[in-house]
């Protein structure tokens, strides 16, 4: 493989995500990650999406790094999919692959992914996936309860919740799947009032979302953060009188883990075969579950603020009281991973 990066930032020139930026939600310092990897041995050039010929990249072929977006409607990150896309389809490394940032802030695209796998350890949760209440109404009667309803995109578990009854999860499957627009939706009807039978007017929930099962019983979760062979981890209790995690504030760096979680997320990094992955796992005391996982843009509070990391060393997890730098970290799993 070669030893060219093509650093691809966004139209205000940010790349990734970092929680102690110099600028707020500024992502990653571009000048040291650019250091950092010629320091490594790589040529580097940094481009903003727009700015790129893409003959000269399919010409030079360089390795793409790339950064996301979580901009309201993701329509912004609908952009950077369709350049991803292209350039993967085109013959270029890019990271991480397209498939994986279809699956970043969109979790049909994440737990179809999860389906198609063929890594049974990350299948304990099961979910179904819907664009419209009409789909989910012609299927509700053969759930079984508890479930989870989770909207498709957001963080810190807005939108997510519990059903225990069928009357419930309709309820708050149309609450998280609402598309009404006053205009679009006057106009809908009035075509359904002129043409009677021989009209199906759009549905006004249009919101995809998922249902899956609950792992019931659980007091937390744990974030897990892998950048090569290091993994770092956050205890997050659940909020009170509830049952989701993300988002509760309740976040303890611990070092007793449950014994087996960080080669439980090892295998998934792995499997996956990336550089760096988000883990959001559950241990009910016998198994871990795989909540959710993201390659891409995900939050750096986890890494940027530890105290201590676990590194894997001849095959044995070892505990190392430091802290670290994110953009060492990520510049050294990018290089390993290339290797």
């Amino acid at each position: 493989m070669g030893k060219s990066i093509l650093l691809l930032t966004d139209y205000k020139g940010f790349f990734g995500t970092k929680q102690k930026s110099k600028i707020y939600r500024g992502g990653m310092d571009l000048d040291k990650i650019s250091d950092l990897f010629a320091k490594s041995g790589y040529d580097i050039k940094r481009k903003a999406f727009t700015e790129i010929s893409f003959k000269d990249i399919i010409d030079e072929k360089p390795i793409v790094l790339y950064t996301s977006s979580e901009d309201k409607g993701s329509l912004y990150k609908s952009f950077i999919e369709d350049i991803i896309f292209h350039l993967e389809m085109s013959g270029i490394t890019v990271l991480p692959k397209f498939q994986y940032l279809r699956a970043h802030n969109n979790k049909v695209a994440m737990e179809l992914l999860r389906e198609r796998s063929n890594f049974d350890p990350i299948k304990t949760i099961r979910s179904r996936v819907f664009g419209t209440i009409e789909e989910i109404k012609t299927v509700a009667n053969s759930f079984n309860y508890p479930l989870v309803i989770k909207p498709a995109s957001g963080a810190m578990s807005r939108g997510v919740s519990k059903a225990e009854t069928l009357a419930e999860l309709i309820r708050n499957a149309k609450a998280i799947s609402s598309s009404k627009d006053f205009w679009h939706d006057l106009k809908e009807k009035l075509r359904e009032i002129k043409y009677f039978k021989k009209f199906a007017r759009e549905s006004f929930y249009r919101e995809k979302f998922i249902v899956q099962n609950l792992v019931e019983g659980l007091s937390n979760d744990w974030k897990v953060l892998v950048y090569g062979n290091r993994c770092y981890a956050l205890y997050r209790g659940v909020r009170d009188g509830d049952f989701r995690a993300s988002g509760s504030g309740k976040f303890i760096f611990k070092d007793d883990l449950p014994s087996g979680m960080l080669d439980f997320a090892f295998e998934i990094k792995n499997y996956f075969d990336v550089p760096h992955i988000s883990l959001d796992i559950g241990f009910d005391g016998k198994n871990f579950h795989l909540i959710e996982f993201q390659f891409i843009y995900f939050g750096t509070t986890t890494i940027e603020k530890a105290p201590f990391y676990f590194e894997k060393q001849s095959n044995e997890w070892v505990l190392c009281h430091s802290s670290s730098d994110l953009e060492v970290e990520y510049v050294k799993s990018i290089v390993e991973y290339l290797k």
